[in-house]
């Protein structure tokens, strides 16, 4: 008996990455695996709900963008393979008209602020100088927490890519100056969480013109080459020039009908008074097919805003809204814990302060009292030499003691004798008065005897005469005196004199010290902010390097035009005036 062939089932496999902007993904498909298959496990692996604004982007064999199709097989999509590997980038596909309405899921809020910072930061959404500084202030706010001057360093910023390179290079500004600016803003965002900030900057960029819009180069009956913009809100109609500016624009609930031919796109609207359609032509048929399906999918969105929410919406926005309330509740546990914390580390710190203190007094303490044990020691090394001292003084005064007894003693000793020697003096007083008297008498004896003497002489003198005369007679004789004298010297005295001049000199210093004291003052609202930053850093704008959209958004804002006044005023109108417009374009 033949048993008939049957084949195997292949259970080979192919590898896929998904990109998103901050994670990669990879998978093994089956070959029989379709795109939703991938996308509902991409979105079960992220944890996403809210799968109706997202897709699944590749590059196809001809190098054109594409969207994966959910019907098809991922295999038959003609999905280029790089390294081996089917590469997709998941995206948002669609666009809220309200994103604090209508984005529930933080994951959905993160995908978002992901995509949209990234297309401001590639230039794809032209952003104003001012709003892009705001926009940074935010997605730092959202990647570091809350800003602290110990932890973000003067140039921590400047390695981070937060601002267009198109607003960088029309000012003549240094990354140090453009990093001040951010840290104005991003010292006010205090308290703020990653989620919170990642919601204000998305509430900021849907306010910018080019946002949520996918554009199309298309023509007109007249073959004018124009941008088609498909949005959440509707179709709008821009000049080949301005992607900022829209001349004309259909929303969804005026559009009945939507159909393309090859490169003819048909657009009916449902005003009875102007049954002629928009008709437009694009360059290629994919472009026509990727427009009806951004179409269809933007006109089911807007029309499920319009109705009450599903079951699984509620139910999404309730958990969302448990989901809020825990963590308000849990950051405010947090940011209780995190006061408790900072005034236990103040606490701590001014009880490290205080001990540093005391540690310092009793150091203080310790050396006073080391200088009072070497004070006492002195004092005691001084009362052993003052003992010593007064030991020797005794000694001394008992010395004196006697001395003054000797003293006494050869006092009255002195006294008798000065009685004695008194009584001696008189004595000898009356024998020298005797004496002197002795002496008169003897002095008149002795002049008396001198008389005598010189009479006695010149009694003698005359006999010798007498006797020469007599001799001379008989014989010559001669006789020779040689007198003799005795000459003296007087004394000199010398005195001598030294005089000492002595002078005083004087030093004066003086010292000036000056102290300065800066004031910062900041205004907390943002549009003040906006408007000083702009006025600020307009003097160093850089002329030639401005874009066509500069000069297109300084004249909104000298008319204070913005994205919703524009949509509005392109509006107004019969849709049959509009529908005129652009076919005279």
């Amino acid at each position: 008996m033949m048993v008939p062939f049957r084949r195997k089932k292949s259970n080979k496999q192919f590898p896929v990455k998904v990109c998103t902007f901050d994670s990669e993904l990879e998978f093994h498909l089956e070959h029989r695996a379709t795109g939703r298959y991938l996308f509902e496990l991409i979105c079960r692996t992220i944890g996403l709900r809210e799968t109706w604004y997202f897709g699944l982007q590749f590059e196809d064999s001809k190098g054109n963008l594409s969207w994966l199709k959910m019907d098809k097989k991922v295999q038959d999509q003609s999905v280029h393979m790089t390294n081996g590997s089917c590469m997709f980038i998941f995206l948002a596909k669609f666009f809220p008209e309200n994103v604090a309405e209508e984005l529930v899921q933080e994951v959905t809020q993160h995908l978002f602020f992901l995509q949209i910072k990234q297309a401001i930061l590639s230039m794809d959404v032209y952003c104003p100088p001012e709003a892009s500084v705001l926009l940074a202030s935010y997605a730092v706010q959202a990647k570091y927490g809350d800003y602290d001057e110990a932890v973000c360093k003067p140039g921590m910023l400047i390695s981070e890519n937060l601002l267009p390179q198109r607003v960088i290079d029309q000012y003549q500004m240094t990354p140090q100056m453009w990093e001040e600016r951010i840290k104005t803003w991003y010292a006010d965002h205090r308290g703020m969480s990653r989620d919170e900030a990642e919601m204000e900057y998305l509430k900021i960029a849907q306010d910018l013109d080019m946002f949520g819009v996918n554009y199309f180069p298309i023509t007109n009956k007249k073959n004018t080459e124009v941008w088609l913009g498909v949005t959440a809100l509707g179709l709008n109609i821009y000049n080949k020039e301005n992607k900022l500016l829209p001349v004309t624009t259909f929303q969804w609930n005026e559009i009945l009908h939507i159909s393309f031919d090859d490169r003819k796109f048909v657009v009916k609207t449902n005003d009875s008074k102007s049954p002629k359609p928009v008709i437009f032509y694009s360059q290629k048929l994919r472009i026509n097919k990727l427009i009806l399906d951004l179409c269809v999918g933007n006109h089911d969105l807007y029309m499920k805003r319009r109705k009450p929410d599903t079951m699984e919406i509620q139910q999404m926005k309730a958990q969302a809204k448990e989901e809020k309330q825990r963590r308000q509740v849990e950051r405010n546990k947090l940011t209780r814990e995190k006061q408790l914390r900072e005034a236990a580390e103040r606490e701590k710190a001014a009880m490290e302060q205080r001990l540093m203190q005391l540690q310092e007094e009793m150091r203080a303490a310790n050396e006073a009292l080391h200088r009072s044990e070497e004070a006492a020691e002195l004092l005691a090394e001084k009362n052993r030499l003052a003992e010593e001292e007064a030991m020797l003084l005794s000694h001394k005064a008992q010395e004196v003691e006697q001395e003054i007894n000797r003293m006494r003693m050869t006092a009255r000793k002195t006294e008798e004798e000065k009685m004695y020697l008194e009584r001696k003096t008189q004595e000898a007083e009356l024998l020298t008065a005797r004496m002197m008297e002795e002496s008169r008498k003897r002095a008149l004896e002795a002049d008396k005897l001198k008389n005598e003497l010189i009479h006695a002489r010149v009694a003698e003198k005359e006999a010798k005469e007498k006797l020469l005369n007599f001799l001379s007679r008989t014989s010559t004789e001669s006789i020779l005196i040689t007198p003799s004298s005795s000459p003296e010297s007087p004394m000199h005295e010398m005195h001598s004199y030294d005089l000492l001049a002595d002078g005083d000199m004087e030093q004066l210093s003086l010292e000036i010290e000056k102290e300065r004291v800066e004031y910062l003052a900041k205004s907390k609202q943002v549009q003040n902010q906006l408007k000083e930053l702009r006025s600020e850093i307009e003097q160093l704008k850089i002329g030639e390097n401005q874009c066509p959209l500069d000069d297109i958004n300084a004249e909104q804002l000298r008319l204070g035009e913005t994205k919703y006044s524009t949509l509005k005023k392109v509006k107004s109108g019969s849709t049959k005036a509009r529908v005129a417009f652009f076919e005279e374009l």
